[in-house]
């Protein structure tokens, strides 16, 4: 084992090429060519859409598409074709695939608050492919993984490393990471301001994400994040655009009017149509049915699934479209792509829906010419499934934990199966999105008094400060354009 690990490793690096990186300059060893990243890029859009889905606003999608091709040229790697979209999320987020695929949530289209800040963080996006993040980020993970993965510590489908090994590796590869986030920080910078743009206004929507984070109780320690401390990022990229002004004289442009009318009616927060949680239910419009969602458990929807689970991450619930057009050919779909031992089934209905009960194991995966694994018992994955035929699809709801733990777990996943039924509710059916609305202030005053004047709940100051980016005492002058929201 250990000669022909020697020789992977070996063939590895024989493979690998030495070349320089187009933004700093330094030689690199990397394992992607160009040409592989563009064919990674192009495999992995098509999961991107089904997971987010795309946002149809033709006129933001025109704005991206004109400054991303705009970056694009004055950009290190001009050559690559990039391509910008809007997904449908409202998580505030961007993120780039390799090849030139950048994606902007609508949730972080709604918490811009000028063009400003949206090329610096185009420019972020666009800095980790020109620099490479994620081919030298492969290049590490390789070198990291390769012993591991021949030492046969894979657990299952997911392709996971152990616990242990996978936690010690991602640790180690946290800095990294942090590198590169700061790497494209600085060459955000660059990009936002060559073609125009105050860089300034990017450092200060890193103090919106940090509002974000702090609101919603995500604080971590910085040497357990893949990303630097949003408040330190704040005052770094801050430095790095006076002295890039400083260097570069011009007149470096806002343009907060501009932006703030094109996303008038952007959809704000969760799309009902795709699903919503209310007072502990999960309601589907356009699927017509609904479900409870155990009190206090965390949850997260996407057009291909709906997750939740205790915050103790000791068991998990997962709702998705089954394979097949019967209940037995969905069982026989599900078995076999997900390497299931069964260990017992029944057929049942719920609430008037035919349905069949599994209760099942997933095998270890053998290697060829390796004898078969033994799972640990206190790790093994128990899966409680109920797959559910309802208006012409099956559903299926896996209910999962932790062999030793699953006895106790079943009760609230019966619970929750049980309780999946139609949905009839016209005020749920109807349910209508919130949007962003752009608003004249009616007066002088403080954020507070406006958002007053304008008819906004107290309760919600601090949700329309931080869309806003201000705070409840800022003087707001007469006529100013702000951000209010509305169904």
């Amino acid at each position: 084992m250990l000669t022909f690990r020697i020789l992977v490793l070996s063939a590895l690096v024989g493979l690998s090429a030495c070349s320089r990186n187009p933004v700093t300059g330094k030689r690199q060893v990397v394992f992607m060519s160009k040409e592989q990243e563009i064919a990674l890029g192009q495999q992995s859009h098509p999961s991107v859409v089904a997971t987010m889905g795309l946002y149809d606003d033709q006129k933001l999608q025109a704005f991206i598409n004109e400054k991303g091709k705009a970056m694009a040229q004055i950009s290190h790697r001009p050559d690559l074709p990039y391509q910008f979209y809007i997904v449908d999320s409202p998580v505030v987020n961007a993120f780039a695939v390799p090849g030139g695929y950048v994606y902007f949530t609508r949730g972080i289209m709604a918490h811009f608050n000028n063009e400003a800040e949206f090329a610096g963080v185009l420019g972020h996006e666009i800095g980790h492919i020109t620099a490479q993040h994620s081919a030298r980020q492969q290049t590490s993970q390789l070198f990291g993984t390769a012993g591991l993965i021949l030492g046969s510590v894979l657990l299952d489908k997911t392709g996971q490393l152990t616990e242990a090994a996978s936690q010690g590796l991602q640790l180690a590869l946290l800095g990294y990471s942090r590198a590169h986030e700061s790497e494209s920080d600085e060459i955000g910078v660059e990009y936002s301001s060559k073609i125009g743009y105050d860089a300034r206004q990017m450092a200060g929507f890193f103090g919106t994400i940090k509002r974000i984070q702090d609101n919603a109780g995500q604080a971590i320690p910085q040497f357990m994040s893949t990303h630097p401390d949003p408040g330190n990022r704040q005052a770094r990229v801050n430095q790095l655009a006076q002295s890039y002004q400083t260097k570069n004289p011009a007149s470096y442009r806002t343009d907060r009017e501009s932006y703030l009318r094109m996303i008038d009616g952007i959809i704000f927060g969760e799309d009902p149509k795709q699903g919503f949680v209310e007072n502990n239910q999960f309601y589907h419009p356009e699927l017509r049915f609904q479900f409870p969602v155990p009190a206090d458990w965390n949850h997260q929807n996407s057009p291909e699934q709906f997750q939740m689970g205790p915050k103790d991450g000791q068991a998990a619930m997962i709702l998705m479209l089954a394979k097949g057009g019967s209940l037995d050919e969905a069982a026989q779909n599900l078995v076999k792509e997900l390497s299931l031992n069964v260990l017992e089934n029944s057929r049942t209905t719920i609430n008037g829906n035919p349905a069949l009960f599994l209760v099942s194991q997933q095998q270890p995966q053998q290697q060829q010419g390796q004898p078969q694994q033994q799972q640990d018992p206190k790790t093994r994955l128990q899966i409680a499934t109920w797959l559910i035929q309802y208006n012409n699809a099956v559903y299926a709801l896996h209910g999962l934990s932790q062999a030793a733990a699953f006895g106790n777990r079943l009760p609230t996943f019966r619970q929750v199966a049980g309780g999946f039924r139609a949905l009839t509710d016209p005020d749920k059916l109807n349910r209508k999105p919130e949007r962003v609305r752009i608003q004249a202030a009616p007066r002088d005053g403080s954020f507070r008094e406006v958002m007053t004047a304008l008819n906004m709940p107290a309760s919600r100051l601090e949700e329309l400060g931080t869309l806003n980016s201000l705070k409840a005492e800022d003087r707001i002058t007469r006529g100013t354009l702000l951000k209010t929201v509305s169904r």
